[in-house]
């Protein structure tokens, strides 16, 4: 177990301690954009294989801690991996994403098989106790898992979608059973950050990135509930460790999500306005975000003016700077060194 240090600013933004600048990291800050990162994904050939591969996974994981210096690295991993643990055949097409057998019954639930899965992910833990042993003294390493509802979604239908509509159907025609997978990923989500905490995370975080295809209510049960089951029992465990949540496009729900589940940090997406967050939801919670990840493609002075607009709006409260989505991959690298060197001369004082 780690316990969180004053010398690293994201851990200082999450529990709302003193910093000189917002900590500053980006979703998908390895990846296809940079050339080191496309160097390794030539040798490794398939994504799957590379998130299995301890020195291949830390060294992307790093990379951009080299290049940039941000103040937090995230693991090099994927939302799938826990399905894929659990014995869903998972395979990742080009062109295509990601293709699973559906779960769409009880015959498919009862197949998964939840005790063998630190087996499947042993990989991953060796990858978190090697960047965790390779980062700068002030630099925090990001564990996280995708949230129960959103990996569901992907378990169910077989594949991405806009508007995931068998899970949906299952969801409101059979509650219970739906309830049971839900039930099963919140278990399995549990085990899997505290072994990525233990291994050297100083944070994890929650990727809800469907929570916005839900109305209210099923919002609260699928989203909110097992969000706040995770929390707690990681809580529990780990009581110094912050858990930060991204129930993307979840809007004007992000209060009431923030306030039930008992994270230290909230993700928010780029459509959700600055300074709405910062009287909303700062006077509680850490917010992180929510820069345009096509500002960052454009540059200059847009790039410039955006960024200013959320450090301004956000700064001088606990916040942590980040994009509303990944960096894309037709990003410029050197947009990336140009809005690190921005934040980085910030001040909040």
């Amino acid at each position: 177990m780690n316990n969180p240090s004053s010398g690293k600013r994201l851990i200082d933004a999450l529990t709302d301690r003193p910093v000189d600048r917002p900590p500053f990291w980006f979703m998908r800050q390895a990846g296809r954009y940079l050339p080191e990162y496309r160097k390794v994904r030539a040798q490794i050939g398939d994504f799957l294989e590379m998130c299995y591969t301890p020195t291949a996974a830390a060294e992307v994981t790093l990379q951009p801690i080299r290049r940039y210096g941000m103040d937090a690295a995230i693991l090099f991993a994927d939302i799938l991996l826990i399905p894929d643990a659990l014995g869903q055949k998972l395979e990742y097409r080009e062109g295509e994403g990601p293709v699973l057998q559906p779960v769409r019954d009880g015959a498919a639930l009862a197949a998964l098989k939840p005790e063998r899965i630190h087996e499947r992910l042993a990989p991953v833990y060796e990858t978190v106790e090697r960047v965790a042993g390779a980062l700068p003294d002030g630099t925090a390493l990001i564990g996280f898992a995708g949230s129960p509802w959103t990996v569901a979604s992907y378990m169910v239908e077989g594949h991405g979608s806009k508007e995931f509509q068998e899970t949906r159907l299952w969801a409101m025609r059979d509650p219970q059973g739906f309830g049971a997978l839900i039930d099963v990923l919140t278990e399995a989500t549990i085990e899997y950050l505290s072994r990525q905490i233990e291994a050297g995370a100083h944070a994890v975080q929650l990727f809800d990135s469907w929570a916005g295809v839900l109305s209210e209510d099923q919002f609260t049960r699928w989203c909110t509930v097992p969000t706040r089951s995770i929390v707690g029992r990681l809580k529990l465990r780990y009581p110094d460790v912050p858990v930060i949540g991204f129930p993307r496009g979840a809007g004007s729900k992000t209060p009431e999500y923030a306030a039930a589940t008992g994270i230290d940090g909230v993700g928010i997406d780029t459509t959700m306005p600055p300074r709405w967050a910062a009287s909303t939801l700062q006077a509680t919670v850490a917010v992180q975000g929510n820069l345009d990840p096509l500002a960052v493609v454009a540059g200059g002075r847009v790039m410039e003016d955006q960024a200013r607009h959320i450090l301004e709006a956000l700064s001088y409260g606990p916040f942590i700077f980040n994009l509303g989505h990944g960096i894309v991959p037709q990003t410029p690298p050197e947009h990336v060194a140009a809005l690190s060197d921005l934040i980085r001369d910030w001040r909040t004082s």
